[in-house]
């Protein structure tokens, strides 16, 4: 099957499997953030924003992109400047091992947008789909703060 979508500001055309999910389609055309880390959709680690929604790309199939705007990690960066988010997670020391990382800073990207001024309760329900087994989530907690702070 042909989709047809919007991947990081480029647009994408590509013959995907029908059973294909999206998280091992956007890993075969590059895209090394989206990590499989349950496979299930609990665990977050494969997150992307697909229409301005977090979404877990395992649970995703790839026909479903067709048509869609889609945004991993890759895309946040601008000029070798790291997004706010990416920022505020170095800076704050939310990155420890770096596997859940990509996922968490897609949907503290997400929440961003739909709310970027969220309070402490906003930031942990907007993070509830994403779990990390380094860093605790204080840590976590700060650099979405901070990268609100700095909007």
């Amino acid at each position: 099957m042909l989709v047809r979508f919007n991947l990081n500001g480029e647009e994408i055309e590509s013959e995907v499997r029908d059973d294909e999910r999206a998280l091992d389609f956007l890993r075969r055309i590059g895209m090394k953030s989206v990590k499989e880390g349950c496979g299930e959709g609990e665990c977050g680690a494969c997150t992307i924003i697909v229409n301005g929604r977090n979404v877990v790309s395992c649970l995703m199939l790839a026909p479903e992109l067709d048509g869609t705007e889609v945004w991993t990690t890759e895309g946040l960066s601008f000029k070798n400047e790291l997004d706010p988010i990416q920022k505020a997670f170095v800076d704050e020391g939310a990155i420890q091992c770096g596997f859940c990382t990509p996922g968490m800073v897609m949907s503290a990207k997400a929440l961003l947008m739909k709310n970027p001024q969220p309070t402490v309760e906003e930031i942990k329900k907007g993070m509830e789909g994403n779990l990390c087994r380094c860093t605790g989530y204080f840590k976590i907690i700060e650099a979405v703060k901070k990268a609100a702070d700095e909007n």
